[in-house]
Parts: structure tokens; C-alpha cells; sequence
């Protein structure tokens, strides 16, 4: 299974290009998951839903399951964060797995920058940067400059930088 990253500080737009990647990349017969990393507290349960309540009630693990998807969530209660490596081997084999966030992991990523948010580029200095994305120039960039808003462009890179073959979009 190939993995491939995007990072970059909040609001630089990492989210609007996944999802972007994932569109190009499936339309051309790829299958692809994805992993996002939140810095905060996030929950996909509704209080009140049985699932919500077997999880506060104590339960390591929840299923739930339906004839439509299926979801497993696991409380970490008073354990470390598990690292990237750990979680990986959890999920379904497929072509390609695009992570958003995890930007100080050693994977090979693209950072989205733009400078008009405001922040420092994280690219200076790690070499797990082989691109950066932006809808802007970038002077002394010393890297593949990518067009933020080129997401066709953007999978193509991610396609030979991982030696996959590139396809053209199949019919829906």
C-alpha cells in the first residue's frame, strides 16, 4: 500500500485538495482512503446514539455497523496517541492511502502554503517535503512548485513520484 501526505498550517486549504486528489484519483480507477490527523478533540458519535453511550459507559472498542457502512471507533482513554505506523496496518488494503496532517512524519508530502496566511513554510530544512503547493510564487523554493488550484497536475506528481501508473478517467 502507497502513502503519500499533504501538510501545512490550518486554512492553507490541505482539505479542499484532498478532497480534490481523491475525486481525480478515483475518477481514474484508483482506489484510495484517506487519514486526517486532528490537533483537538474531535468526535464522530452523536450523544445519545447507542454507540455514543456504549463508549461512555466504558467500552474499549465500538462497531457499528449497517447494511449502507461500517465504523469502528476506539478510545484511547489514558494511552499515548498511536504513531502512523501503528494505524496503517488497520486499514483495508487499497492503491493508495493520501494523509492530511502527521506534517512532522518522515513520509514523503506535499506542503500547501500560502503565504497569505500568514505563517512560516514548513518546507525549509525537511527533506519529507518534495513539493509545495501554492497559489502563489515562492521565492527561494528549492523544490517542485505545484499550482494549488491544478489538482489534475497535483495527482499526476503524486502518481510518478510513487511509480503508479497514471490513468485517464474512466467512465462513471
Amino acid at each position: 500500500m502507497k502513502i503519500f501526505g499533504l501538510a501545512g498550517w490550518s486554512n492553507s486549504g490541505k482539505t479542499t485538495l484532498m478532497i480534490a486528489l481523491v475525486q481525480v484519483l478515483t475518477a481514474r480507477g484508483f482506489r484510495v482512503s484517506t487519514v486526517k490527523h486532528a490537533h483537538h478533540r474531535f468526535d464522530v458519535d452523536q450523544p445519545g446514539k447507542d454507540s455514543f453511550r456504549h463508549r461512555e459507559a466504558g467500552a474499549t472498542e465500538v462497531l457499528i455497523t449497517s447494511g449502507a457502512r461500517w465504523a469502528l471507533m476506539h478510545e484511547l482513554r489514558d494511552e499515548a496517541e498511536p504513531a502512523l505506523e501503528e494505524l496503517l496496518p488497520r486499514m483495508a488494503a487499497v492503491d493508495l492511502v493520501l494523509i492530511e496532517g502527521f506534517k512532522r512524519h518522515p513520509h514523503d508530502k506535499i506542503e500547501v502554503h500560502r503565504p497569505s496566511v500568514g505563517k512560516e513554510p514548513l518546507w525549509p530544512g525537511d527533506p519529507s517535503i518534495v513539493a509545495v503547493a501554492s497559489d502563489e510564487d515562492l521565492p527561494g523554493l528549492d523544490r517542485a512548485r505545484l499550482d494549488l488550484n491544478a489538482p489534475e497536475a497535483v495527482a499526476d506528481f503524486i502518481l510518478d513520484r510513487l511509480a503508479l501508473p497514471r490513468r485517464k478517467e474512466t467512465a462513471a
